[in-house]
């Protein structure tokens, strides 16, 4: 295969993968913020709480099945465009992705049609089971993706053998360097997208004066927001850079911005990547910050790209410029709730109408930031599709063609814009559903 052939394969798999992971970040967050409103209505015997989980587990539905549609798409592509790598990986990769199908994704479908179709026809105790199961298989469905993509980042428990990675240790491989820490950021980073979902269409039916349940949903996504928001960041956030520092130094320093090895490393605020050099412009920086982040002194000398091989270090541009707006995004996360929190401890939270607005269209930021975090991690593991074992040419079908590879990226977007226009649509419909605010409940 050619080299436009490649970056062809690259830019599909960027793509459908990118697009697919717009909704498992916001099934699993939204499912584990609905076990809580099931568990009120149900314990609390509150109406409207049972409200609440009835429109919201309409959304959780529509969100799922989109995830779904998608997530089919990606897996085909190993067989097509990058047959290379699944003749290599597929012994390690076949036990995780059986694990989440058998273990994961049919619990989190069976429980989901109960949860979905049981409301009214069996106990609150049974149906409160149900979405607190789906909500449990999705996350562990999520644990045994990463762990797969975490075994291509740090890989362990493996032999190469004939060509191919043989497993030897199941869990060595499962609980390999990043997996845990990976999963961790990873599930907090949903819950974070979940409450901004639950929050932003909770803003949207008060400013439409629909649903008595909407201020109630709107005070839990803000607060489950402002808790998990601060716990992406740190620990889990904090951990996972440093895991990077130890596993994949040249990752780590493509992402921080540092060029050469250095005690009393600066930690990067802002800079402008200079490729050609390579360099940083307009450098803002705090220095000795990285040393002490990582090391707990500033003393601490930290590795630069001066110290790896030019032709092993990640593209440097879009791998810094992602970890940075990830970065950023987290911290205006943990400022927008904490000002939220505020106004629901004054009592004027209904009052503020620009911060109403502001949380409205800040809604899909968290799923931005998944995004770029993604980006970081993916694009900062090149040239290596496992890492320091296989690389991204090599891991490519050699049959496939590039004018097949860029049909296919024509019409899988065409596809994708129309799942996504549709999914806004059924969205927007499902809202206009919803009755108006009655007399008794207050108005914004």
């Amino acid at each position: 295969m050619d080299l436009d052939a490649v970056l062809l394969a690259r830019v599909q798999f960027a793509i459908t993968i990118g697009f697919h992971f717009l909704f498992p970040p916001l099934s699993i967050g939204l499912a584990w913020l609905l076990v809580y409103v099931e568990w009120k209505g149900w314990k609390k015997k509150d109406e409207i709480f049972l409200q609440a989980g009835k429109f919201f587990s309409k959304i959780l539905a529509l969100t799922f099945a989109v995830g779904v549609a998608t997530g089919i798409v990606m897996e085909f592509q190993f067989g097509t465009n990058w047959a290379e790598y699944s003749k290599f990986v597929g012994d390690i990769f076949g036990a995780p992705l059986a694990a989440e199908a058998l273990f994961a994704f049919f619990l989190e479908s069976t429980f989901m049609g109960l949860y979905l179709f049981g409301r009214n026809r069996v106990s609150r105790g049974v149906h409160w089971f149900a979405i607190l199961m789906v909500a449990v298989g999705a996350t562990i469905s999520a644990f045994w993706i990463i762990v797969a993509n975490s075994w291509q980042q740090t890989p362990a428990g493996y032999i190469i053998q004939s060509g191919r990675a043989e497993l030897v240790s199941f869990w060595a491989a499962v609980f390999n360097p990043s997996t845990i820490i990976r999963f961790s950021h990873t599930i907090m980073a949903s819950l974070v997208a979940g409450a901004f979902y639950m929050a932003g269409l909770s803003v949207w039916l008060l400013l439409k004066k629909r649903g008595d349940f909407s201020k109630k949903t709107l005070k839990i996504s803000i607060i489950f927001g402002l808790i998990f928001s601060f716990l992406t960041f740190f620990p889990f956030g904090h951990e996972h850079v440093r895991q990077v520092a130890r596993t994949q130094p040249e990752k780590f320093a493509t992402m921080e911005g540092l060029y050469v090895s250095q005690s009393q490393a600066p930690l990067m605020l802002f800079g402008i990547v200079n490729s050609a050099t390579p360099s940083l412009d307009a450098e803002i920086k705090i220095p000795g910050m990285l040393s002490l982040l990582l090391y707990g002194t500033t003393d601490a000398k930290v590795q630069g790209l001066d110290q790896f091989v030019p032709e092993e270090i990640p593209p440097l541009w879009m791998t810094f410029v992602s970890f940075h707006n990830m970065v950023i995004l987290g911290l205006y996360f943990i400022l927008i709730m904490f000002i939220g929190v505020w106004f629901i401890f004054k009592k004027k939270l209904y009052d503020k109408k620009w911060y109403l607005k502001l949380l409205l269209f800040s809604s899909p930021l968290p799923l931005l930031a998944c995004e770029f975090g993604w980006v970081a991690a993916e694009v900062g593991r090149q040239p290596w599709v496992v890492y320091k074992v296989l690389k991204t040419v090599d891991a490519v079908s050699i049959t496939v063609s590039r004018s097949e590879i860029l049909f296919s990226i024509i019409l899988f977007s065409v596809i994708y814009i129309f799942l996504m226009s549709l999914f806004i649509f059924l969205l927007l419909k499902e809202t206009s559903h919803v009755p108006k605010i009655s007399g008794k409940a207050e108005v914004i």
